[in-house]
């Protein structure tokens, strides 16, 4: 055997690798500052909860941890080449855990101790940090911690508060369980190694794993070769075959529907992330129940993608007709699907369902509204029922005022289709999009025979312009006759449109003259069709400013360049509130619902693990609501906004509180 003489590379227990020796750990001078935020936090406690909870002899895997020894002067140093975000936050984790049981569990917090700080040397802290933190990393570790005015910027206090806020002392020895169940590679480098190189090949090649396949891989781990080889032939290949190239998208919308939260736009791994929060735990008892549901939507995925494999033609026409907008909508279709393949509801409701997604991607399409962004507040109603998701199309549906107004002037969208269903044409495929008007016309075009373009006044060209792609001015036309006319003049193009099958263009035929006149009449004619073919559902009060829901509002990591002018303002339950970011929103909703709503304050503070304590029970930046309660605010902007969401969910009113995006929270959400 040839054995490797600069590199040594062993599976170690993490928590002993960490406490066995008097060697301390040494984050170099060139390294990142520390940056996991709360959210990846979150990670690792519920991964550690979770192999806690598991059986004798499972482990859960911490990757690599590479490292080097110091300088002959600093021989008892390990010097930390990869893996300063783990370790950390690991020494984070254990002080907070130290700290909670301190009084409660003096054996426990002399265990973790010895993790934390060397035994010859017990006031400092066995990981020592990048220098400029030094100080602020080990008095929290070392429970003295008191942030002032000139402290260095650093993820270290509110990383503490968190895992603080989460570990209750009856729950300590299940978090020590876990810790001791963590194992990493450890990488040792000699003195002739390259270190760099070594990094560089840990970290930065090779193809990430992309989220189906992180998925695919968190289904099938834990299960033996034989269960995996079943569950690979049962049910990933269908999926894989139905959705083809389309998987990811699959997932993603499969979670949209079935969480009700939007994840479009959403961080690297974060369906895959959205994934495991959904089904934190996967064991052979419950994994085939949730492996046949995810194939029979990939099923229905595979119809949507598809239509004309849908058993019925009404239905397959319809979920065409969707398409034309992409594939936004699909979570509320494969719901709704769903529920009509399981006989929940019938065709005619199914039906339903997609003229209301027509009618008001359409709409908005036409008032210039954004589509994007609109369905999981739709699948939140259609949870609750079809009257809610009624009400909800209704409300964010532009009004039949509105939609005429803007058909007399704005450039007609899906012009194909929209022509193809108001002219009763099924199929558009051997049909093409006249233009009266031409968009080009040349200098001999006449509307009437008298005139000719050439002698038109810049005004009238300029207005005859403005409405060449209007609903006026379009025809669906027959290839073969389309190619007939091509640019003729209107007179000439009488006898084509009196060829033509369908009774809209044929009527054009009766017409004496084409221009502004004409096009503004037919217009107004078009547009009584157009809002009986594409109702508005319900009479409710509309969202005609284009604000989000706060269950829809996007979580960020950290605070990034521009929160504090995030939203324009909030509307809260009719208030209108002039808050422009995530810590003012946080502290107005908790102080409003301590005292509004106390009882769902507190049910939802026990539940989360905080924000709200009845102590200051670490230092840190807090804010008293009365009573003897206190409001933690060192939380980052996506913990913020995630306890903004939970809260006004648990008091019913998450759906009356809205945030209307500023132009610089816009940019950042896109």
């Amino acid at each position: 055997m040839v054995s490797a003489t600069n590199v040594d590379a062993t599976a170690v227990n993490t928590i002993a690798w960490l406490s066995a020796s008097d060697t301390r750990i040494v984050v170099p001078v060139y390294q990142r500052q520390y940056r996991w935020d709360i959210g990846a936090c979150e990670q690792l406690l519920g991964d550690i909860r979770a192999v806690a909870d598991l059986g004798d002899g499972h482990t859960h895997f911490l990757a690599s941890i590479l490292s080097s020894r110091g300088s002959d002067a600093d021989a008892g140093e390990l010097v930390l080449i990869d893996g300063q975000q783990r370790i950390t936050t690991l020494m984070l984790l254990i002080a907070a855990l130290q700290h909670t049981v301190a009084d409660s569990d003096p054996a426990l917090a002399a265990e973790t101790q010895r993790v934390l700080v060397r035994s010859d040397d017990p006031e400092r802290t066995r990981l020592r940090p990048h220098r400029a933190w030094a100080g602020v990393f080990e008095s929290i570790v070392r429970g003295r911690h008191s942030p002032g005015a000139d402290e260095p910027e650093s993820r270290f206090a509110d990383n503490y508060a968190f895992f603080r806020s989460q570990i209750r002392a009856d729950e300590a020895p299940r978090i020590w369980r876990g810790l001791q169940r963590l194992e990493h590679v450890a990488i040792a480098l000699g003195a002739g190694a390259n270190a760099q190189q070594i990094f560089e090949s840990l970290n930065s090649t090779g193809e990430p794993l992309r989220d189906h396949e992180l998925i695919h891989n968190y289904v099938l781990m834990g299960l033996s070769h034989a269960e995996q080889t079943a569950l690979e032939d049962a049910f990933w290949v269908p999926i894989e075959q139905n959705t083809g190239s389309s998987i990811a998208d699959f997932w993603r919308h499969y979670l949209v529907m079935r969480t009700g939260r939007e994840l479009a736009g959403a961080a690297p791994r974060g369906v895959y992330e959205a994934f495991r929060r959904e089904f934190p735990v996967l064991d052979p008892a419950s994994l085939p129940h949730h492996a046949a549901e995810w194939k029979q939507f990939s099923e229905i995925y595979r119809v949507l993608l598809e239509p004309a494999h849908a058993p019925d033609e009404h239905v397959a026409r319809h979920l065409g007709y969707v398409n034309t907008f992409g594939r936004s909508m699909y979570p509320l279709v494969l719901r709704a699907y769903g529920e009509w393949v399981r006989g929940e509801t019938d065709r005619d409701e199914l039906v339903a369902v997609l003229e209301s997604i027509q009618s008001l991607l359409v709409r908005r399409a036409i008032v210039g509204l954004s589509n994007d962004r609109l369905v999981a507040r739709l699948c939140r109603a259609r949870s609750e029922s079809a009257e809610e998701l009624g009400r909800a199309f209704g409300r964010i549906t532009p009004s039949d005022v509105r939609v005429r107004a803007a058909l007399k002037y704005t450039d007609l969208p899906h012009p194909a289709y929209v022509l193809g269903r108001i002219s009763g044409v099924d199929s558009v495929a051997e049909f093409g999009v006249e233009h009266v008007f031409p968009l080009v016309p040349g200098d001999d075009w006449s509307g009437d025979d008298t005139r000719v373009w050439a002698d038109y006044s810049d005004d009238e060209q300029n207005s005859h312009r403005a409405l060449a792609r209007t609903l006026g001015n379009l025809a669906l036309l027959e290839d073969p006759l389309a190619e007939r006319i091509l640019d003729a003049s209107f007179p000439d193009k009488r006898a084509i449109y009196a060829k033509s099958d369908v009774p809209l263009t044929r009527a054009l035929a009766a017409r004496d003259a084409w221009g502004t006149a004409a096009i503004a009449d037919r217009t107004v004619t078009l547009s009584d069709t157009f809002v009986a073919t594409w109702e508005r559902p319900v009479d409710v009060l509309i969202d005609d400013d284009d604000l989000t829901p706060i269950l829809d509002a996007t979580q960020r990591r950290g605070f990034p360049p521009g929160w504090q002018r995030e939203w324009s303002y909030v509307e809260y339950r009719g208030e209108h509130w002039e808050i422009y970011d995530v810590a003012a929103l946080f502290n107005r909703i908790f102080r409003r619902l301590w005292a509004d709503a106390r009882s769902a304050v507190i049910a939802f503070s026990d539940r989360r693990g905080g924000p709200v304590y009845d102590a200051q029970a670490w230092n840190g930046q807090w804010d008293e609501l009365g009573d003897g309660a206190f409001l933690y605010m060192g939380w980052d902007s996506g913990y913020m906004l995630s306890a903004i969401q939970g809260v006004l969910d648990e008091a019913g009113i998450a759906a009356e509180v809205f945030v209307k995006y500023s132009y610089i929270g816009t940019a950042m959400r896109d």
